[in-house]
């Protein structure tokens, strides 16, 4: 797929977090020593504490995606956030025919490295017991819908009991695994009729966040309450006191899960229920290391280092989202890509790749229909020029361009690109080390995906506006036309012929005519109303052939039909009136009717500028054509004008 290589793929949730940027470097750093790729399918998830709307499609890319191009899948299910989102992924891993290993929670039917979370808890509270002589202990615990939180709490009453302590010692704290209960469970722990002695918390995080709040109310850690955390954190160590806790060994699990598929593909007898155990740590926040100023003020340094970064990469994002803001064609995303990707780490490759319908249209497109499994590359950034493009019908569900360079393992994280209403495709992204990118690739991401967003929008908005546009101008074109001859109606002369007339430059002769049917009556009352059309339609076809030099030719209502033109002479206006004269000749002697067509005509020749009134000149030509019309022979006889 790849390259010749193995490749595996990871399948994960928020792999920018603290605790899976490091996983990913481990699995990185063990893939690359065995000669292999691997390829991360990441998700963000939740967006926000209380925001799962925009994950809604999050997923959808993960139905493309052919599992069969894998020699082995990973699957880190701990951090799905988003109700259903686990069971989504299991169930299309479930179709693998490769040897699928979860690395973070039991699931049936795939290889399982579990965590020995029972060790570690047992060590910790067996920590304060025996080594501190605590016996009023309580217990911070994660919500107890979770499983890690059931099993760490039920650890520690069996500890207590052992011990010969109350089960629920100093009490229990239902908490979130997060930095939102400390003040409540601070509260909770200062007012129990004896004050703890020490609180285990079920993770860093909110050992970070009681401690934090004891110190508000004055409380000292460790001298007054010592407390521990779990899972071994980056925050947990940076944060003063320096956290008693137990770690989650990353380098074990990413070297036991590669060496399990290794194995499995060499069809080697090997365990496949393998167990990482954790490591204690036992620190500053149980009073077992004192604090080392001069460590302290080198951490200092380095977080005052990252904050000034954060700074920087924050006021970039920001560039990014204005420098997105001005694109308005697709063609123009991969230069704002290049001038505002500066913020994530450095990258040897980007390309985004957009779904096609079965007709090759793309996502963004108005047009877009059925989705295919085929995606064209919008943006192609290969600094190193060892990829393939793919030709117009588009990436296939590889979803990895095939690379020229065999020999080097590659690693590559891909994202849906993707907004609450649709999925477009997804981005893929290789960087230079075995480090992750940071967050600001996933705002950039995000900021990417709502650009799509308005391009589909403005594409609809334009294709929705040259549709009424349309309509608007057939409309406009049957209010100005004569529904029984097709010529223009008394609007559409009016509107044309005083256009005219302001388009004239200085004085200009002009001419117009005005005709009107003999006979009309007669026709209608004899031989009926529709010969009567007939007849107004084969003299608007008449008039129309005789205007062969710009005239403008309408009919004025009933019988009556107006002719106007600019920049005319007396020599047009007698080859108008013979013409006239000879076409009604022409019809007559084929005598297609038992009547004839005849007319009146009176014209009138003029020079005038761009004020002069169309009006005033119809009036001196219908005088002109009512004149003609009373003069001929036989008039007053007929009785039928």
């Amino acid at each position: 797929m790849i390259n010749s290589l193995k490749t595996i793929a990871f399948f994960g949730c928020s792999l920018t977090s603290r605790y899976r940027q490091g996983l990913c470097q481990c699995f990185n750093i063990a893939a690359k020593k065995r000669g292999m790729n691997i390829v991360y399918f990441n998700s963000l998830g939740r967006i926000g504490e209380k925001n799962t709307e925009f994950s809604e499609c999050e997923l959808d890319i993960i139905d493309h995606v052919d599992l069969d191009v894998f020699d082995g899948i990973i699957y880190d299910g701990e951090g799905y956030n988003v109700e259903s989102m686990a069971e989504k992924v299991i169930n299309k891993l479930r179709g693998a025919k490769c040897p699928v290993v979860s690395i973070s929670g039991h699931v049936d039917g795939f290889y399982n490295i579990d965590f020995e979370d029972a060790s570690g808890m047992r060590k910790l509270v067996e920590h304060f017991t025996d080594v501190h002589g605590h016996t009023r202990i309580g217990f911070m615990s994660g919500f107890l819908t979770h499983p890690d939180a059931r099993l760490r709490l039920e650890v520690f009453r069996s500890v207590m009991r052992e011990k010969g302590l109350p089960e629920d010692g100093a009490g229990i704290f239902e908490g979130d695994f997060w930095f939102h209960k400390g003040d409540e469970a601070a509260d909770f722990f200062l007012s129990r009729p004896e004050r703890p002695q020490s609180v285990v918390c079920a993770n860093d995080y909110m050992a970070i966040s009681l401690i934090s709040a004891l110190k508000r109310r004055g409380i000292k850690v460790p001298d007054d309450i010592a407390v521990s955390g779990f899972d071994g954190t980056i925050e947990g160590r940076q944060f003063i006191p320096h956290l008693t806790t137990a770690t989650r060994e990353r380098e074990d699990i990413a070297e036991k899960a590669i060496s399990l598929l290794v194995s499995l593909d060499k069809n080697t007898d090997t365990d496949t229920e393998l167990y990482v155990s954790p490591r204690t740590i036992f620190d500053q926040s149980c009073g077992c290391r004192i604090v080392d100023y001069e460590t302290e003020a080198r951490n200092l340094d380095d977080i005052y280092n990252d904050v000034r970064l954060f700074g920087y990469c924050l006021n970039d994002a920001e560039a990014a989202m204005l420098k997105l803001n001005k694109v308005e064609k697709l063609d123009e995303l991969e230069d704002a890509f290049r001038k505002c990707a500066t913020n994530f780490g450095d990258y040897s490759a980007f390309f985004l790749f957009l779904q096609t319908d079965r007709k090759g249209r793309l996502s963004c497109s108005c047009d877009f229909d059925e989705p295919s499994d085929n995606f064209r590359p919008v943006i192609w950034i290969d600094e190193k020029g060892t990829y393939v493009k793919p030709d117009e019908t588009g990436q296939t569900s590889g979803f990895i361009p095939y690379t020229a360079d065999t020999e080097t393992p590659h690693f590559y994280y891909i994202m849906s690109s993707y907004c609450a209403e649709k999925m477009f495709g997804y981005a893929l992204i290789e960087m230079k080390s075995d480090d992750i990118f940071s967050d600001f690739y996933n705002i950039f991401l995000l900021n990417l995906s709502v650009t799509l967003e308005r391009l589909w929008k403005n594409d609809n908005i334009n294709q929705l506006y040259e549709q009424q546009k349309a309509l608007y101008e057939k409309q406009m074109e049957l209010s100005i036309h004569d529904e029984l001859t097709g010529i223009l109606n008394r609007r559409g002369f009016n509107e044309y012929s005083k256009a005219a007339i302001k388009r004239l430059r200085g004085r200009t002769a002009v001419c117009t005519m005005v005709i009107d049917m003999d006979g009309l009556k007669h026709i209608n009352d004899v031989y009926g109303h529709s010969e009567g059309d007939f007849a107004i339609k084969m003299t608007a076809h008449i008039i129309t052939e005789c205007c062969k030099s710009g005239e403008i030719a309408g009919r004025a209502g009933g019988d009556e039909f107006y002719i106007y033109a600019s920049d005319y002479t007396r020599e047009k206006l007698d080859s108008f009136s013979r013409e006239l004269v000879r076409l009604c000749d022409e019809y007559n002697e084929r005598r297609e009717k038992p009547y004839r067509i005849e007319m009146s005509f009176g014209a009138y020749l003029c020079e005038t500028d761009n004020s002069g009134s169309i009006e005033d000149f119809l009036k001196i030509s219908d005088t002109n054509m009512y004149e003609q019309k009373m003069s001929k022979h036989g008039r007053k006889n007929r009785g039928s004008y």
